[in-house]
């Protein structure tokens, strides 16, 4: 490897960080949008309960599972679908915060995407250099 090149277990690892801070970020900005900062209705909403499937895959994340990673990056997207649809339809500031989910979701849906890339592909040069030797 040369100089240029980060090592293979830093790139994962900045994966793994990414992916934990994105759904962190995540769950703090539904909270926050539906408690605080742009309610459906004053003073807070049943809507801030959309924060609480993001909570179960923090653990696995947090335990480095493979699946885990693989399953968050298809749930993901619905979150996205949200974001997307209240950032067209509402007004602002529900349409910032709506942005702000949709940039969240595609940073966790490519940390989780990259992380498990290349996972699979230290196992097979591990694999690879066990058979070789």
């Amino acid at each position: 490897m040369n100089a240029q090149t980060p090592a293979p277990g830093n790139a994962v690892a900045a994966t793994r960080w990414l992916a934990t801070a994105s759904l962190l970020a995540l769950i703090l900005l539904c909270l926050a949008w539906e408690l605080v900062l742009a309610p459906v209705r004053p003073g807070g909403s049943w809507l801030a309960l959309k924060a609480l499937p993001l909570c179960i895959p923090l653990a696995g994340l947090l335990k480095n599972r493979m699946y885990t990673y693989r399953w968050v990056s298809l749930m993901v997207w619905l979150y996205f679908t949200e974001g997307v649809v209240r950032a067209w339809s509402d007004k602002a500031p529900s349409a910032w915060l709506a942005l702000g989910e949709v940039a969240l979701c595609t940073s966790l849906f490519v940390a989780c995407t990259l992380h498990v890339r290349l996972r699979q592909r230290n196992a097979k040069a591990a694999a690879a250099a066990v058979a070789a030797a």
